[in-house]
């Protein structure tokens, strides 16, 4: 039982940009550098922890061996049943869709995606996609296809720092350009991409695009509010916590640290802390062992730890299972 500070894995996608590496720390030899993969046990890329006696050792290895470290609340029989993620956006992301759980097991034996998207940055005029601007039909959007009208039936959204988008499997979305974004997801890399700007990658190669799967998971309805407000804000000594999100997959909250924000791990659930911004550290209460919790690290917490303390003056997203 304990803290894992976690060490992330990297993705090079073509719209990615360099500020990960330069204002978070990552450590990654890759340009551009898109995504780091924060807590993942994902087989296409797990987390490495980097402290203690599992040192070296990657995060899904040791969850296979100790799954009561997951909590007994935690029903996944592909163990950690999240991944965490941080995204630099310095081009649009293709126009996408992921399928529910139901339909991304039948067509591809993996589970669906349902995202939050907590906004840690944007540049000025920033936005997102989520969803369609008015009700649309299978017939509609294969014309918008193939004639290259897609982007007039999109929901564009701006977006500012300290938003928060929940976005459901089957909803249409893509990142735009200037967003830096934590993303908390199912565990699962299925995605149809719609739209794609006839981007070439880096062998020369339009990137694939999966219209019919898409057009089979798309809810043609437009878009309920995405944008979430906070349900409950906690005030305690020490700092204050928000729940920004509370679904059938994970509840996330944004820890806001002064001086030192305490709370209690029970046997039910992990729990992970990604630092938003500021400095500080974690620490149990039976372990003399400090951990870096600074901009853009990630500690994952074992069930039934016990109290841990988050330490300095720093925005922290705790994220759990229910």
């Amino acid at each position: 039982m304990g803290a894992f500070l976690l060490e992330p894995v990297g993705k090079d996608y073509i719209w990615g940009g360099t500020r990960l590496k330069t204002e978070y720390g990552k450590n990654i030899d890759m340009t551009p550098l898109a995504e780091t993969w924060e807590c993942s046990t994902h087989s296409d890329g797990p987390s490495r922890i980097v402290n203690g006696e599992f040192a070296g050792r990657t995060l899904d290895v040791v969850l296979r061996e100790h799954p009561e470290f997951l909590g007994k609340r935690v029903k996944s029989a592909d163990g950690l049943p999240i991944l965490i993620k941080l995204i630099d956006a310095a081009q649009d992301l293709s126009v996408q869709v992921h399928p529910d759980d139901e339909y991304a097991r039948e067509h591809e034996g993996l589970n669906g995606k349902t995202e939050l998207w907590c906004v840690i940055d944007a540049q000025p005029d920033a936005s997102i996609v989520c969803g369609f601007a008015h009700p649309v039909t299978r017939e509609l959007l294969g014309t918008a296809i193939e004639t290259g009208n897609f982007a007039k039936h999109l929901q564009r959204v701006p977006v500012h720092k300290g938003d928060v988008f929940f976005i459901p499997a089957g909803t249409i979305h893509s990142i735009g350009a200037g967003v830096i974004i934590a993303e908390i997801q199912e565990n699962s890399n299925v995605t149809y991409r719609v739209y794609d700007y006839d981007r070439i990658d880096k062998y020369g190669q339009k990137r694939l695009l999966s219209y019919e799967k898409a057009l089979d998971v798309l809810d043609m309805q437009p878009a309920n509010q995405a944008r979430q407000k906070p349900k409950l804000i906690k005030c305690r000594p020490g700092g204050s916590g928000e729940i920004l999100c509370r679904c059938r997959y994970f509840t996330v909250e944004r820890i806001r640290v002064s001086d030192e924000y305490t709370f209690y791990i029970s046997d039910d659930s992990f729990q992970v802390l990604l630092c938003e911004e500021g400095t500080g550290s974690v620490k149990l209460n039976r372990d003399t062992e400090e951990l870096d919790l600074s901009k853009g690290k990630c500690v994952f917490l074992t069930a039934n730890t016990g109290e841990c303390h988050v330490i300095g003056n720093n925005s922290v997203f705790r994220v759990y299972c229910e």
